[in-house]
């Protein structure tokens, strides 16, 4: 067996005898299936120094024997091609990433598609390191009528080659018992005229059976269904109708889980506060802390949904057609279709959204993919379309509902115009159309869908809860300080609350003093202090002072916007009365002159503000780490908040225009 080859830098191991394994392959060959399989749980993210490019990092566990660190690196068609994906898998190749450098390769071949992978093959050889064959999807090509003989194409390649498939587990552990015997590919033995296209076929024909089995059946489904999907109206009403499903799915099904989230988180700050002296501390780790934590999770089932949904959709070969058929559309805006997917994930968090934007090749499409993106209508944005539309349309369902569907097509309206704009002025060119390879049709791995939604599920968590949180901490701070002394009014309520022989006339009047209360802290606090000075601001958006304040506190996170509001109107710091009570105040809350708070231009210019407005602390931070410079964070919270405040005033004015007050 060869020797280990040399490697250079820091071991990001936990065990640094550990053995790395890189996994390297085309795209859509079961690569990330397979390192599912061999890792599971035992796997991270990350993101390797230099490089935007994720790749996924596991363990396997060896009784006897050191463990196994298996690197997943993207799938790229070739190590020479300029793109993100190929330049970190060269890199990692060569020993010049640190964390990144294998003393093995496994290079993964599509048993359904073997002339690609021989091909990929020959170009890996020349790396020199020791190397295993894992031939995937073998379940995929036995029912295609293709038989592999890995032992006659060990043979000829001088390496040991596997059978394996990730979905079912079959030659997972052979695969393992094989990187003992892992020796370099001998690249000039692999295509001595140096014509690998040649080369590839005379090994197929040697080593693959039954070719002729792969009827013509079989590829006429396929090709109808790629005539119908990828087709220009056929397909975009496909996908119009499967991303609605997804989108139904999500919303019906991630409730029982939202709820549940919010009465535990709801249990928690109620045990706080019952366990704790009333005072500041209770009320930060009450509201602070605790609600912060719960305003984070409330929206993990949604998050974990979608991604397990897309997973599931991409493992059968379909998001690639859905891609296909959007770069018609985007590139006429100037974004590739390879933006599909990061606009698509953005309609549940723009965190996650922005960070799948990594893989799109050429820089600009990338900025402009990633500055536009949080125009996406996220699920943070959901408690404000709701209420607003319910203010404005009550007792009509069926214009609510229109008015909320129009939230989502405003915002991807806002996105398209705004990337057309901008690959005009200060990001050039037009965009590339995508040339890709369309993956064969298979049933997806519900394993993997599981794992990818795992690993999304802790990121989001990792990256975004910590600085809500923060977040969170510093608005109850804002909103809560300075402390104010209680209004005259609310002290005589609680007075005469006091000498109440009816429990229940005593109880009004402590509510209604608690409201009073609650309303001067507001303020009088740092929070309500700003309001003041910034009302003049957004007056041309129908807002006073007290929606101000709301709409101030919103940019630290969109859905403490109701709360607010709840708070403002006395509705009760908790917010705990119903719907049908707290719309009630709203409606009947008034201005400092006396005029109604709300009213139906003010309702609509607010719901237009919220659909276009960067509204959103760790969207900024992100945008900054994936940009690598704030610049770029800065234009997109500016660029937004001009458009979104334009708009909205132009909303207000033509409603007052023309007798809407």
């Amino acid at each position: 067996m060869a020797e280990p080859a040399t490697t250079h830098g820091s071991r990001l191991a936990a065990n640094p005898a550990a053995l790395r394994v890189a996994l390297v392959g085309n795209p859509n060959v079961g690569k990330t299936t397979l390192f599912n399989a061999l890792c599971g749980l035992r796997a991270k993210t990350a993101n390797f120094p230099g490089s935007t490019v994720e790749a996924r990092v596991g363990t396997v566990s060896r009784a006897g024997a050191s463990p196994i660190e298996i690197v997943d690196l993207p799938g790229i068609y070739a190590l020479d091609l300029e793109l993100p994906e190929s330049r970190l898998c060269r890199d990692c190749l060569s020993g010049q990433v640190a964390g990144c450098e294998p003393d093995r390769l496994v290079v993964v071949l599509d048993a359904t598609n073997l002339a690609r992978g021989l091909r990929f093959l020959a170009s890996v050889a020349r790396c020199g390191l020791p190397c295993s064959i894992a031939v995937t999807m073998v379940d995929v090509a036995r029912r295609r009528g293709l038989s592999i003989d890995a032992n006659a194409l060990a043979v000829r390649l001088g390496v040991p080659v596997t059978c394996v498939s990730g979905r079912t587990g079959e030659g997972v552990a052979e695969l393992i018992a094989s990187l003992d015997r892992a020796v370099p590919l001998a690249g000039e033995a692999l295509a001595p005229d140096g014509n690998d296209a040649n080369w590839a076929a005379t090994t197929i024909a040697a080593c693959v059976g039954g070719k002729d089995a792969v009827g013509s059946d079989l590829d006429t489904v396929t090709d109808r269904l790629d005539r119908a999907f990828t087709h220009p109206w056929l397909g975009t009403a496909i996908f119009a109708a499967i991303m609605s499903g997804l989108f139904l799915t999500i919303f019906s099904l991630a409730s029982v889980p939202m709820d549940l989230i919010e009465g535990l988180f709801g249990g928690i700050a109620d045990a706080v506060r019952g366990s704790l002296p009333p005072g500041p501390v209770a009320d930060l780790l009450a509201d602070g802390v605790v609600g912060g934590v719960a305003g984070t999770l409330v929206f993990l089932p949604q998050i974990c949904l979608l991604f397990f949904l897309l997973s599931l959709l991409e493992d059968t070969g379909y998001l690639a057609r859905a891609a296909f058929v959007m770069d018609r559309i985007m590139c006429r805006f100037g974004l590739p279709g390879q933006a599909f997917v990061p606009l698509l994930s953005s309609c549940a968090c723009a965190l996650p959204g922005i960070m799948s934007a990594r893989l799109i090749p050429d820089r600009n499409d990338r900025l402009a993919t990633i500055l536009v993106a949080p125009f996406m209508s996220c699920t943070a944005r959901l408690p404000v379309y709701v209420l607003l539309t319910t203010l404005l349309f009550a007792g009509r369902p069926v214009l609510a509902a229109t008015a909320f569907a129009g939230c989502y097509l405003l915002g991807a309206a806002a996105a398209l115009g705004s990337a057309f704009l901008a690959r005009r002025t200060i990001l050039p060119g037009k965009s590339r159309p995508m040339v890709l390879e369309l993956p064969g049709y298979k049933w997806p791995s519900l394993r993997s869908a599981l794992l990818v939604t795992y690993d999304r599920g802790i990121l989001f968590v990792r990256k975004a809860g910590t600085v809500i949180l923060a977040i969170s901490i510093v608005m109850w701070w804002i909103s809560a300080y300075p402390r104010s002394e209680p209004p005259a009014e609310a002290t005589a309520l609680r007075a005469e609350a006091a000498v109440l022989s009816d429990a229940a006339a005593a109880e009004e009047r402590l509510s209604l003093a608690d409201a009073i209360e609650a309303r001067n802290q507001q303020a009088n606090s740092f929070a309500g202090t700003l309001g003041s000075a910034l009302e003049p601001v957004f007056r041309p958006l129908g807002l006073d002072r007290q929606l101000t304040v709301a709409v101030l506190t919103s940019f630290l996170a969109r859905e403490v916007f109701v709360s607010t509001v709840a708070v403002l109107v006395g509705a009760g710091p908790g917010g705990e009365e119903d719907e049908a009570n707290l719309l009630g105040r709203i409606r009947s809350a008034t201005r400092d002159d006396g005029s109604p708070l709300v009213t139906p231009a003010t309702a609509a210019s607010t719901l237009v503000f919220f659909v276009l407005a960067m509204q959103c602390l760790p969207t900024l931070a992100v945008t900054r780490r994936e940009t690598g410079s704030w610049g770029w964070a800065l234009l997109q919270l500016g660029w937004m908040s001009l458009v979104a405040w334009v708009a909205a005033a132009i909303v207000h004015l033509a409603l007052v225009a023309g007798g809407i007050p």
